[in-house]
C-alpha cells in the first residue's frame, strides 16, 4: 500500500474514534488538510530511504495547521514548496483556531526539524533521498483549556484502539518505504516503533525531541541531533550545499 492510501486508511479509521473529557476537541489533518498532507507524501515519500524520522503527532502550529509532519508554515511554504488549501475541522476549539498557510504562529519543534534539514542539506530533495519524516499518531487533542495533551496521557480504553491503529499504519508505511531504521524523535516515537515492528528486526533508535518544553532541548537541539545521528553511523553531509551555492535561508518570523 503506498502511502497516500495509508494515510487515507489511517484517517477513516482514527476519525471514528470517540474521546472523552479531559479531551475537550480532536483534530485529524489527515482529513481537514489531506491537500498538502498528500501534495507531501507525494513529493518527498520515497522507497529504500537510509531512515523514517518518526514524530509523536501533530502540534498545533504545526502539522495542525499545514498537513506537514513537523509543518513550521513559512518551512513548509518557501523550503518545502508546499502551499494548499486547508479546510476546517468539523469543531474547531476557540483557542486553537485552524488558519492553514495564514497562520502566522511558528511551531518552535517545526522550525527545529525543517530549519535543519535546510541548513545541512540544502535542498528536501537531497533530504528525502535519504530520510522520510512522518508522524506515528495523526491526531491533536486539546484540553477545555486549549492546552495540549499528548497522546500517551490519553485513558486505556482510549489509547489502545488508536495505538493499534497507528501501529498498523506504520508497519504499513515501512513496509511500503523499507528503510533502513526508525529513528524515533523522542522516546515516545521510538518506544511505538519497537512495539509496532518489535519483530521485524529493524533497527529502532531515537533522537532527542526539539521540543521548546525540553530544556536539554533548548541547549543546542541541532549539534545534539547530529551527534547523535553519527553515533548511530548516520552521514550527514560535511557542507552545507545552500550556503556553498549562495541561497538566502527561509527564517521563519517568530510570533510571540
Amino acid at each position: 500500500m503506498k502511502p497516500i492510501a495509508i494515510a487515507r486508511w489511517l484517517a477513516r479509521k482514527t476519525d471514528t474514534l470517540v474521546f472523552r473529557a479531559p479531551t475537550a476537541c480532536t483534530y485529524n489533518p489527515l482529513v481537514y488538510a489531506r491537500r498538502s498532507h498528500e501534495a507531501y507524501l507525494e513529493k518527498y515519500a520515497k522507497q529504500g530511504v537510509d531512515a523514517i524520522l518518526l514524530g509523536m503527532n501533530p502540534g498545533p502550529w504545526g502539522m495542525a495547521q499545514t498537513g506537514v509532519p513537523f509543518g513550521e508554515v513559512q518551512l513548509v511554504r518557501e523550503f518545502l514548496g508546499i502551499v494548499e488549501q486547508v479546510d476546517q475541522p468539523a469543531r474547531v476549539h476557540p483557542k486553537r483556531p485552524i488558519e492553514g498557510f495564514a497562520c502566522t504562529r511558528s511551531e518552535v519543534s517545526g522550525r527545529r526539524v525543517w530549519g535543519w534539514v535546510q541548513d545541512r542539506f540544502g535542498s528536501p530533495d537531497a533530504f528525502s533521498a535519504r530520510f522520510l519524516v512522518a508522524n506515528y499518531c495523526p491526531l491533536v487533542f486539546m484540553e477545555a483549556s486549549g492546552r495540549n495533551r499528548t497522546p500517551d496521557k490519553l485513558p486505556a480504553a482510549e489509547r489502545e484502539p488508536l495505538f493499534a491503529l497507528c501501529d498498523e499504519a506504520l508497519r504499513r508505511l515501512v513496509a511500503w518505504c523499507t528503510p533502513g531504521r526508525v529513528i524515533g524523535v523522542g522516546s515516545f516515537a521510538a518506544g511505538r516503533a519497537r512495539a509496532a515492528l518489535g519483530s521485524s528486526g529493524l533497527p529502532i533508535t531515537s533522537i532527542l525531541h526539539p521540543s521548546p518544553a525540553s530544556p536539554a532541548a533548548n541547549r543546542g537541539w541541532v549539534a545534539q541531533v547530529e551527534r547523535q545521528l553519527l553515533a548511530q553511523g548516520i552521514e550527514l553531509p560535511r557542507d552545507v550545499p545552500a550556503r556553498r551555492r549562495g541561497r538566502r535561508a527561509v527564517r521563519p518570523r517568530v510570533e510571540r
